[in-house]
């Protein structure tokens, strides 16, 4: 009885502060809920008995991401105001392109029946007998479920990329190193030899 307590408090919480990290206004209360959402779901890992996955989101996603996060909000000088512009002249374009994804999906899931011999939801047993909890999920990610751990890895490094693009800024007047420039030069093209007159100087 306190176990499912426990999980209905967990999950109101985290679905609570799911929904305003994407509502809140302010970029850096949208971190500090997403903090919160993190906090919670490690509590329903450790209801589950994973708890290697709920220290490792509390030391990993709280302690590093979220912190960088809100790090990266607080410093960077970004005019949220011309984002909110820019998103609201390409909703319609966005909601179409959402609208014609979400038609091939039904169309597609419509359609869709798991093939001869596929177990579908099947539930995983605990750890075996002499194999720790770490172990266990080590040997199911790199064994049954590589692919789909393998593509999470790949939609991160996307999302960096994304980030990146977005974030990155051409500066006027910034000088940038030339390798090719570098290597090409000579000594006769850099060193100068001058003869000025008494009390004159030389313009370089």
């Amino acid at each position: 009885m306190m176990a499912a307590a426990a999980f209905y408090a967990f999950a109101a919480v985290l679905l609570t502060s799911g929904l305003l990290v994407i509502t809140a206004r302010n970029p850096v209360h949208s971190v500090l809920w997403l903090i919160l959402a993190f906090f919670n779901a490690a509590g329903l890992f450790i209801l589950l008995g994973a708890e290697f996955l709920a220290m490792l989101l509390v030391i990993v996603y709280v302690g590093a991401v979220a912190v960088l996060f809100l790090f990266v909000v607080m410093m960077l000088d970004i005019d949220f105001k011309a984002l909110q512009r820019g998103a609201l002249q390409n909703l319609p374009l966005g909601l179409f392109v959402a609208g014609v994804i979400l038609v091939e999906t039904l169309i597609v899931a419509s359609g869709w029946q798991p093939g001869q011999g596929v177990i579908m939801h099947e539930a995983l047993a605990g750890p075996p007998a002499g194999m720790s909890n770490t172990q266990w999920i080590g040997s199911q990610l790199y064994t049954r479920y590589f692919f789909a751990f393998s593509m999470s890895g790949l939609l991160l490094l996307a999302s960096m990329i994304g980030a990146i693009v977005l974030t990155h800024r051409r500066r006027a007047g910034l000088k940038k190193q030339s390798i090719a420039v570098q290597n090409a030069r000579t000594p006769a093209g850099t060193l100068g030899v001058g003869r000025p007159g008494l009390g004159q100087g030389v313009d370089l």
